[in-house]
């Protein structure tokens, strides 16, 4: 499977990048000109999300499976968190690219909880990420998944979380990454909203839908 991480340069990205190179074959998007990883079945795309749809549809040619783990750390959260977000879902519908991974924000679709203490400061931010996962959600064909986590935290991963999730909590960036990689195994969350933070179930058992 060929999969194009978009946001390749960041603390999710990287990451994510090293795990998946091992099972597929995948393309570091960034807008920076040099490779972020030169391990084997990894290269490098040009992605700025700040170019039209053509633009960035034409990086996407060849690809089965998007992440869109890209953020602008609150400097640009219009053009890159939001239009940015929705203008790769469109371009993976034109290519054909049916799997959809989007990494967004605990509670992002759930604005009753904005203004409790945890969130009260990052208002902007959720409503990108609100409409973001609203319009892949109800505006494409994708088969999607979209992964709300917590705070991320450069903290060793457990490879345990909980997803029933009612309130915050903290989670280690490897968690978030080794779950954004069982999300593509695992069909049974495509067309799905995981929340999740750190806690003591396998992953790969967590992410399973309740029965």
């Amino acid at each position: 499977m060929k999969v194009l991480v978009i946001g390749a340069n960041g603390r999710v990205g990287s990451l994510l990048i090293e795990k998946l190179a091992s099972q597929h074959q995948v393309i570091a998007g960034s807008r920076h000109s040099k490779a972020i990883n030169n391990s084997y079945n990894v290269e490098h795309s040009y992605i700025n999300l700040l170019n039209d749809v053509n633009s960035i549809t034409e990086s996407m040619n060849g690809v089965d499976a998007v992440y869109f783990v890209s953020g602008s750390r609150g400097k640009n959260l219009l053009q890159i968190d939001l239009h940015g977000a929705i203008k790769t879902m469109q371009a993976a519908e034109r290519v054909g690219a049916k799997r959809y991974i989007l990494l967004s924000s605990v509670f992002a679709l759930q604005p009753e909880h904005w203004k409790e203490s945890f969130l009260s400061d990052l208002t902007d931010y959720n409503i990108a990420k609100h409409y973001a996962d609203l319009y892949l959600s109800t505006q494409t064909q994708l088969d999607y998944t979209i992964l709300q986590p917590g705070a991320l935290k450069e903290e060793q991963g457990t490879g345990k979380i909980e997803t029933n999730v009612i309130s915050p909590g903290s989670n280690s960036i490897a968690n978030v990454v080794d779950t954004l990689v069982a999300i593509l195994a695992d069909d049974s969350t495509i067309g799905r909203v995981i929340l999740m933070h750190d806690g003591d179930t396998p992953i790969s058992e967590a992410i399973r839908p309740a029965e």
